[in-house]
Order: structure tokens, then C-alpha cells, then sequence
């Protein structure tokens, strides 16, 4: 039987993991500070009260730079804040707050694609001798054929405008010049070497080896993004880069091994905590949490703005959400919560041929009960079938303002995952370890450091469980619940008797 603490791994030494919990945002739906609908830079530092509320310590921004797309990739310009959200003294207000405040900001850039309205586009389409003639990708030799993303010459956008997207040519040693220029502006923007007004890394969206797999931009783990990045951290030795493995089904061993990255997404154990499944997720967790390089992390995750939302997944109900909430933030890694989780917001996407598909999953985030007011942000508004099926419905338990004062809400369940989280080094920094239980209901684990060990029990089923969870070579006397004034003895120092109730959870600081 497999023992709950391994003690042979205590011997390598504890690896620290920064008692981070980061809070993903889909700014232009987040709050609107001066009421045209759409979510801006003054109105996250008027909510930065309620994030430090939620408990959350760090806020990834989805990309801030000009664009044709509401999302704000395929850039048209990589060195313009879109207006809608604010100016560049707005950000920089915003990010010495945050700083003022002891949390990060991460933002989110993708710089492998540009619009026809790009000025390296619109100079070098049909002028072979244009200075930026190979900053986009051409497949000829009279700039007449750009190499457009995905072989797919032109997208609409979901208010109708016609949009081509480029490839940015990574061979060419200006453009990696240029990305580092940029994103070393965002890392120390008055170069004073203090950062107080710099970002603390960047989430790298749709990160390759080779773009798109097509084999014409090989190679850019080692010739492209590990020379920018080891010079953004000459820089700033602390920023963390955060890849987006364009391939899913990635563990992300390879971007820590070969492209100067820190941390990756956990895909697999986002998965298996849809399923609840225990034998899914002590597969995910044991290939996710135990086997990174030293020194790497993992982001864990349930929804982010490309997935459903969780709770408009088939079957899934209160109970559930809460479970999901556990896993998210006491499993491992670096937990992440996409805005409007911490309330069950819903949301599916669309099938249809533009970029609205995704709204669904990035609709207003729902401050008051009659989903109206000041700093909602229907920015959609009438704009199609996303709009005529919005999930954001008057009256419907999902608002901070209905759950702020429920004591049994998602809100105040995620508000104490986190604050148990933090308040115990075993749940902040421990290490991940499986403890074999005797119920293929109950799904059993342990953090541990050095000097602390915290078991946590869930219970996967909506049925009442009963499970005995043995220590195997470990001895310990007792067992203090973190959730209850609940004391237990252990069975002979061996072995713990629980009966949980339906999607139950229980947290234990074990003793000898």
C-alpha cells in the first residue's frame, strides 16, 4: 500500500512554490469606470477592493494592446493600449496600485500574428523593398502572398469587419528584436530598475516550437523565444513567464526544458476535475504535480476564457462547483480562477463563423442581483445570437450581490478555500502526495512540507460515503480538522474512519 507521506522525498528538500493565487480577467467585461459598456484599466483599480476580498493575489489581464478584435490578439498595433480600455497612464496607475498593494500583474501578449491594418502589413503587401518587407511572412518574392494563419485569408469579427491575419516572420532577427524592445518596455516601462510600474511576467498565448505546426517557423523554443526571455530576466530576475501550451494534451514538460519558461497550464488536471472521477484524477495530479523541473510550476485551473464555463457543464450543480473549487486551490500548483467562477457564472460557446462564438464565455461579470447598474459591461449588446441568449439573467443567485452575504454561497466557499490555502505552508508551498483510501468514492490527498502535513478528503459523490484511509508507515495520533472543531484519534496511529456527507470536504493538520 502506498504511503501518504513519502519520506524519501522529504530528503531531497522542500521546493517553494509563491503562495500565489492568481485571478484571471477578461478586462473588457470586468467593470466599466465611465459607462460605455465596455470593462477598463480605471475600473479593475476601482475592484481591486474586492479582488483582495476574494483573497486572490495576482491578476493575469487578457492582451491590452490595439486591435480590430474584441479579445484584443492579432494585434494592429503591439505598442498602443486600446482606447476602450484606457491610456498608458491609466495602466501604470493601475499596476503601482497593485504593487501598493503587494499583488502582480501578468498580462497576456500574442505576437506571432498581425492584422492587414498592421503597419509592417500595409508597408510591405506588394513592396519587396519596404523596411518591414520580411516582418511578415511571405511565401513569394513580390509580397503578394502573406502566409495567413491557419491558410485562412480572411475572419469576421463579431460586429461584421473583415479581418486577415498574418504570420509574423520569427526568422528574421529584428523581429526578435523588436518583441524583446516591447516586452522589456512593459517589464521596466521608465527604466529605472525598480518596477514598481513593470509588469510581473507575461502568460505567452498559443506558444509553439513550430508555428502552427506548418514547419516554416521551426525551431523557436531555442533560435526565438529562450533569447527573449533570458534577456526580458536579465531585466528583471523575478518576472515569471507563463506559457500557454498550444497543444493541450502537453504536459509542458518541453517549454520548461527548452524555452526559459516558468510555469505551464495543467490541462489534464483541469480535465479530470470535470469528470470527478478519483482514478482520473489521481492519474492527472500524480503526471501534473510530481514530475516537474525544479524550480517550475504548474497553473491549475477549471475554466479560462477558452473553455465552457464549469457549472453549464451537464450535470453539474452546487455541490459540485464547491468540490471543483477544493481541487482547484488546495490540490497544487499555482491556482488560477477566471473571473466569474468564484459566483458559477454559465456559459457555452456558440457554433457559427465568427469571432463571437466565444462571447458566451465572456459575458458581463455579474456585480448586482437585476444584472443592471453601474460598471456592467454589455459592451455585445444586440450584436447577435450571443446577445438574444445571453447567460447574464436578472435575479438568478449569480451576482456578487446575491452571494456576499450568503455564508453558504460559491463566493464565501471560494473566499475560505483561499483563505485556508494561505493560512497553512503544507496548503500554500507543500508538495503533492496521493494517500490511498478504501472508497472509490472519496478521492484523498496530502501537502506536506517539512514541518507540516494536511490531508484533504472529498467526497466525488452526491450519496452519503464512509471510507478508512490508512498512513501506511507513517504514525500519527491525531487528526485536526482545518473546517470543524472535529478532533479525531487515529485507529492504532495508523488509520482514519471518516463518513463524509454528499460532496463532503474535510481538511486535517495531522500530529504524531
Amino acid at each position: 500500500m502506498k504511503n501518504f507521506i513519502v519520506s524519501v522525498l522529504l530528503f531531497f528538500g522542500f521546493q517553494t512554490q509563491a503562495q500565489e493565487v492568481i485571478y484571471h480577467v477578461f478586462q473588457r467585461s470586468f467593470f466599466d469606470s465611465n459607462g460605455d459598456g465596455h470593462g477598463d484599466l480605471k475600473g479593475m483599480q476601482q475592484k481591486l477592493d474586492y479582488l483582495q476580498d476574494l483573497g486572490v493575489t495576482s491578476i493575469l489581464l487578457t492582451p491590452l494592446y490595439q486591435s480590430e478584435f474584441y479579445h484584443n490578439y492579432f494585434a494592429t498595433d503591439f505598442e498602443k493600449i486600446d482606447s476602450k480600455y484606457g491610456t498608458l497612464d491609466e495602466y501604470l496607475s493601475l499596476v503601482k496600485e497593485v504593487h501598493r498593494r503587494n499583488m502582480k500583474i501578468y498580462q497576456d501578449v500574442e505576437m506571432q500574428y498581425v492584422t492587414h491594418e498592421h503597419a509592417w502589413y500595409k508597408s510591405s503587401y506588394g513592396h519587396p523593398h519596404s523596411p518591414y518587407s520580411n516582418y511578415v511572412y511571405y511565401e513569394d518574392s513580390l509580397n503578394l502572398k502573406p502566409f495567413f494563419f491557419y491558410n485562412i485569408p480572411e475572419f469576421t469579427t463579431y460586429n461584421n469587419l473583415k479581418q486577415k491575419i498574418a504570420v509574423v516572420n520569427m526568422n528574421n532577427p529584428a523581429v526578435r528584436k523588436y518583441t524583446f524592445d516591447v516586452l522589456n518596455f512593459w517589464v521596466d516601462p521608465n527604466k529605472d530598475g525598480r518596477f514598481d510600474d513593470g509588469v510581473d511576467g507575461f502568460r505567452l498565448d498559443h506558444m509553439m516550437d513550430d508555428l502552427d505546426n506548418f514547419k516554416k517557423l521551426p525551431h523557436l523554443f531555442k533560435n526565438f523565444w529562450t533569447p527573449v526571455l533570458t534577456s526580458l530576466k536579465k531585466t528583471n530576475p523575478s518576472i515569471k513567464i507563463i506559457a500557454e501550451q498550444a497543444n493541450w494534451f502537453s504536459l509542458g514538460r518541453e517549454y520548461f526544458r527548452e524555452a526559459a519558461v516558468d510555469r505551464v497550464f495543467a490541462f489534464y488536471l483541469s480535465w479530470a476535475i470535470e469528470k470527478m472521477d478519483k482514478k482520473e484524477l489521481i492519474k492527472a495530479a500524480d503526471s501534473t504535480l510530481t514530475k516537474n523541473y525544479e524550480g517550475k510550476e504548474q497553473i491549475v485551473f477549471i475554466e479560462n476564457h477558452d473553455t465552457r464555463r464549469l457549472a453549464s457543464v451537464s450535470g453539474m450543480n452546487q455541490g459540485k462547483l464547491k468540490i471543483a473549487a477544493t481541487l482547484n486551490l488546495l490540490l497544487g500548483g499555482i491556482p488560477l480562477i477566471y473571473y466569474g467562477q468564484e459566483i458559477g457564472m454559465t456559459g457555452k460557446q456558440l457554433k457559427g463563423k465568427t469571432d463571437g462564438n466565444d462571447i458566451p464565455i465572456r459575458e458581463a461579470f455579474e456585480w448586482t442581483a437585476n444584472a443592471t447598474g453601474k460598471g456592467m459591461t454589455f459592451w455585445y449588446k444586440g450584436t447577435g445570437p450571443w446577445w438574444d441568449s445571453t447567460h447574464v439573467k436578472p435575479f438568478d443567485g449569480i451576482s456578487v450581490e446575491e452571494q456576499r452575504n450568503d455564508p453558504q454561497s460559491l463566493f464565501n466557499y471560494y473566499k475560505k478555500m483561499i483563505q485556508l490555502k494561505k493560512s497553512y505552508p503544507a496548503l500554500a508551498q507543500g508538495k503533492y502526495q496521493d494517500v490511498e483510501n478504501d472508497n472509490n468514492k472519496i478521492f484523498s490527498f496530502l501537502r506536506y512540507t517539512h514541518t507540516e502535513k494536511c490531508l484533504v478528503v472529498v467526497n466525488l459523490s452526491d450519496k452519503p460515503q464512509q471510507t478508512i484511509i490508512s498512513s501506511g508507515n507513517e504514525k500519527f495520533k491525531t487528526a485536526k480538522s482545518l473546517l470543524s472543531n472535529e478532533n479525531l484519534k487515529l485507529i492504532n496511529n495508523e488509520s482514519l474512519s471518516l463518513a463524509m456527507p454528499p460532496y463532503g470536504v474535510q481538511v486535517y493538520k495531522l500530529a504524531r
